[in-house]
């Protein structure tokens, strides 16, 4: 490595910072535009050693493991606790803004729909046991390294204060001392708790977690693998006033708050319609609530998560028709023909996007779209099809679940032109 002086000239959609060199870019964490500071530098990533002239938007973290000096290293769950909160707000939009334009994509971006701290209910672990215990935390940025914590600003209180409780039960349930990972959802009803990555216990080991589990309490499930080992109390979210008890590590938003701000774009804008294809649907957090008021048809690939919805809608009175398909909308998307008999869609994909479905949908007749994306890279992509199929996209809203970091969730909406 060499060390070097450098001004950061603006942050990166990944939230570090840029500065541009005679031999190219370098890119530093926990820096920003503006800031003059000397770097080791090491290709074209580089390491804050000083900071030799801040921006006036720098900022105290408000967590002890954040940035280069953190406790017990650099925890990689945050990137962007060192930017005060109007910037930080306008540069997860911008990241939003400049996704779009990528695409040729000009349209109105609404400002960001703020987060606070204290409202993730659902977080991965990573954990590794050694001779003095059990090590739990997150991952260094681009490292093994697990930073153990000792506080955390952005997790709720239920989850934060069962922390104890997850490193007594990895202290019974790991062997060796292979790193981790657990799991955590914060259910209505306790957290629901899932290892991954260690060797099957022993039968011995998981008696002693299921007492362990009794004696705690606060955690409703427990599972290894998507195995239940013992269930204390069936782990149910109130969705719109279904209960839905979702699958061993099955995919939930990370924050209530988020969630609710979603649905409601959601619903408002399918408000209209009366036949709704849910592409994506996990187990219904936008089809539960879409079917107080229309017939819906909910298309997931992952049966554990539409085995969820049956059983909630089976256990639910007053919904209109809610009828579920197993399909991999990547491989075999809705082809328009399949899509007559809607006229509103909502889809919200993983990260790698909808592109083979929104090819069906930009030549069907769907009347109203809308999507829901937690990758703006992408969702650009998207987008760009269902306009040039003739979608007139109305407005873009940005949405901030993952507090501090550099990943924005945004909504689209969109009506045939």
């Amino acid at each position: 490595m060499s060390a070097e002086t450098v001004t950061i000239e603006k942050l990166g959609a990944q939230g570090d910072g840029i500065a541009s060199t005679p031999s190219g870019q370098v890119f530093v964490p926990f820096t920003l535009a503006g800031e003059t500071i000397t770097i080791a530098r090491q290709k074209s990533s580089g390491d804050l050693i000083s900071l030799l002239k801040p921006a006036p938007e720098r900022i105290a973290p408000a967590c002890r493991h954040f940035g280069p000096d953190g406790v017990n290293g650099t925890c990689g769950g945050c990137s962007l606790q060192h930017l005060a909160a109007a910037p930080y707000h306008a540069f997860k939009r911008q990241v939003v803004i400049d996704a779009l334009s990528a695409h040729g994509i000009d349209c109105p971006v609404d400002p960001l729909v703020t987060a606070s701290p204290g409202e993730r209910r659902r977080a991965t672990f990573s954990a590794r046991k050694t001779d003095q215990g059990i090590i739990l935390g997150f991952s260094s940025p681009q490292s093994h390294h697990i930073v153990e914590i000792e506080e955390c600003p952005v997790l709720s209180p239920a989850v934060f204060s069962r922390l104890p409780a997850l490193k007594l039960l990895a202290g019974i349930l790991a062997t060796g001392n292979e790193p981790f990972r657990i799991s955590v959802l914060e259910t209505e009803t306790g957290l629901d708790v899932s290892f991954s990555g260690l060797k099957s216990p022993s039968d011995k080991r998981r008696q002693a977690a299921t007492r362990a589990v009794m004696a705690v309490k606060g955690i409703a499930r427990l599972t290894y693998e998507d195995e239940i080992i013992i269930e204390p109390a069936r782990p149910t979210l109130d969705i719109a006033g279904t209960r839905v008890s979702p699958p061993p590590s099955g995919f939930a938003q990370a924050t209530r708050q988020a969630e609710e701000t979603m649905a409601g774009l959601v619903v408002a804008h399918l408000k209209s319609c009366k036949s709704v294809a849910d592409l994506f649907s996990g187990f219904g957090t936008f089809a539960l609530r879409l079917a107080a008021k229309a017939r819906v048809h909910a298309v997931e690939f992952d049966a554990p998560a539409l085995a969820a919805l049956d059983l909630a809608v089976r256990n639910r009175q007053g919904l209109k028709p809610l009828t579920s398909e197993r399909r991999d909308l990547s491989r075999r998307p809705l082809l328009p023909r399949e899509l007559q008999g809607f006229d509103g869609v909502v889809f919200d994909p993983p990260r790698a996007g909808a592109r083979e479905q929104c090819e069906e949908l930009a030549a069907s007749k769907v009347k109203k779209i809308v999507a829901v994306s937690c990758n703006p890279a992408t969702l650009g992509r998207d987008l760009r099809i269902l306009i040039d199929g003739g979608y007139r996209l109305e407005k873009v809203i940005p949405i901030d679940q993952f507090l501090w970091s550099h990943h924005v969730e945004a909504v689209a909406l969109l009506t045939r032109a």
